[in-house]
């Protein structure tokens, strides 16, 4: 005898609750179809993760509810089927606790168990995050109670304890369900993707079998929203922690575990797909944060400037996997200071992609500008000023093309420029959507070339050519330039800010590390001197355990300089 459950590991769009309602339906009944009597949506699932704000208006959980009432309602004909529905849902008391310096908003985080089309029971999540991209105790009062239902029918049924997210990453709720009677354990979740967190979680629900002694089925979110993007990734484990499944990741699915008695105990069975490289992760994780701030937010098509540089490079590669090469348009623009290989490769690298190649020069804009300023900068040397007209005629030119056309524009700069200010405000950083705003350097290189060696979504191998790779990096604004004027070495660079930035070592634990101290002091001061450029950058796709977002929140005006 076993109960066949089912992962409903899909995409589900935020304030879309009649569009999600009807994918959990459609999945429902297909899991129906193929024997399945337990359904498991992620956490949210009903209006998506994260809604922020949206959480605290009363005509967004109304909305919610009456989607997990027509969950229930269509869904009630299909005798036996449990569906477990991630849903916002009004506290205990249906009232907010505010005294003088607290408010609390009486929603919950919580899920809803459906059967034969009645709500059985409510679970509401007891450990509420408030750390990196997490803000959940500024919307939600924190859950009090198990819940244990039973699932499948006859000699089928199973006693399910339920856990939402990080309710599994502590003892007491996992534990409170086993003595309660559940003999498997499904923890629902929306958790965001850094490079590695795949493996953390497995790590740690295995920790949760081992301490309960209890089966456990994990099921996750797929999709971007905004910044963030959930890979997926659902498994199953045994009650001894080893693996009995796991779903394919950045990809939606309906994933199916078989659970079955042998003697007093339950075991798993299901398909399990192989771990997978960082960099294939972190590609398909780009990749999807792009084709979902697109898709989700009604863009046709994006724009990209292309300089013949890798960064722009690795961005149209990434662009044509998400949407294909018809919806992508690259713009060069020309300066005086353009060295005629950067033409020849952004040429060769559209060619290679097959969209759309533009060439504006801005060279007589560049002129005008000059002489308009010429009596204003008289006796004075050209120095960066004269730079960041350039970026900012380019970025004049790509916004009035996103304007008259639609498609966003998707910036190039990563994430090593960000922490230092190397970028210009309405110049380079004018776009909609920054793409590899969360790559060090170093990754970009890294990524870059294993593009070359793989093509996962079939637009074409080796996109980047090799010269864009091994060339010394420049923004081409002054005659000679090269990155390296500027900054640090990018592998000195970007090994202090993972220390300063994304680990919040002091500088003097980073000098102790052995980097010469002049060099990281003068890293920590770009880093605090450019928070207000950050400020005004388009929002990221964040694959790091610590962005330039939401998981960043440093004030502007700041004499500390840790």
């Amino acid at each position: 005898m076993s109960l066949k459950i089912c992962v409903a590991q899909l995409n589900y769009c935020v304030g879309d609750m009649p569009g999600n309602a009807q994918k959990i339906i459609a999945a429902a009944r297909t899991a129906y179809q193929e024997g399945a009597r337990l359904v498991l949506t992620p956490e949210m699932a009903i209006c998506g993760y994260a809604a922020e704000d949206l959480f605290l208006r009363p005509s967004f959980i109304q909305a919610c509810d009456d989607a997990v009432n027509q969950v229930a309602r269509e869904l009630a004909g299909l005798k036996g089927l449990t569906v477990v529905v991630g849903t916002p849902v009004h506290g205990d008391s249906g009232k907010g606790l505010r005294t003088k310096s607290v408010a609390v908003q009486q929603r919950q985080n919580a899920a809803r168990v459906l059967r034969e089309g009645r709500v059985i029971a409510t679970y509401a999540k007891r450990e509420l995050p408030n750390y990196q991209v997490f803000d959940e105790r500024r919307y939600f009062a924190p859950g009090q109670g198990t819940c244990v239902f039973q699932a499948g029918e006859g000699d089928d049924a199973i006693s399910i304890g339920l856990l939402i997210c990080e309710d599994a990453w502590f003892e007491e709720p996992a534990r409170l369900a086993q003595q309660a009677g559940a003999e498997l354990l499904v923890v629902i979740n929306a958790s965001p993707f850094h490079v590695g967190k795949g493996s953390e979680r497995e790590v740690m629900m295995r920790e949760r079998c081992l301490a309960t002694g209890l089966p456990l089925v994990y099921a996750h979110l797929v999709g971007g929203q905004d910044e963030i993007v959930f890979e997926g990734h659902s498994f199953a484990l045994q009650a001894d922690g080893a693996l009995a499944g796991r779903a394919e990741s950045f990809k939606e699915n309906l994933f199916f575990a078989q659970a079955g008695r042998a003697q007093a105990a339950i075991e798993l069975v299901a398909d399990a797909v192989p771990l997978r490289s960082a960099e294939a992760d972190l590609w398909d994780a780009l990749v999807l944060g792009v084709r979902d701030y697109l898709g989700k937010n009604g863009f046709p098509g994006a724009i990209i400037g292309l300089s013949g540089g890798i960064d722009s490079a690795l961005v149209l590669a990434i662009a044509v996997d998400a949407l294909g090469a018809d919806k992508v348009r690259t713009v060069m623009m020309p300066s005086p200071y353009t060295a005629d290989i950067s033409w020849i490769d952004a040429r060769e690298m559209a060619e290679r992609m097959k969209v759309r190649y533009d060439e504006i020069s801005i060279v007589p804009e560049f002129e005008a500008f000059k002489a308009s300023l010429a009596g204003e900068f008289k006796g004075r040397a050209e120095d960066t000023t004269e730079e960041n007209i350039q970026a900012r005629i380019r970025g004049v030119f790509l916004m009035a093309l996103s304007n008259k056309f639609g498609s966003i524009v998707l910036t190039t700069g990563n994430k090593s420029e960000m922490a230092t200010g190397y970028c210009t405000l309405y110049g380079d950083m004018a776009g909609g959507f920054a793409v590899i705003k969360d790559l060090l350097k170093t990754t970009v290189f890294r990524l870059a070339r294993w593009r070359n060696e793989n093509d996962p979504y079939g637009t074409g191998s080796s996109p980047i050519p090799e010269r864009i790779i091994t060339r010394p990096p420049s923004a081409e604004l002054r005659a000679d330039q090269t990155d390296q004027d500027s900054l640090p070495p990018y592998e000195v660079l970007d090994a202090i800010l993972k220390r300063y930035m994304e680990n919040d070592q002091s500088v003097e634990a980073v000098v102790a590390a052995g980097f010469e101290r002049a060099v990281v002091e003068r890293v920590a001061r770009l880093i605090r001197i450019n928070e207000y450029k950050r400020r005004q950058a388009p929002v990221g796709i964040r694959v790091s355990h610590r962005s330039f977002g939401k998981d960043w929140r440093y004030p502007i005006t700041s004499k500390f300089g840790a």
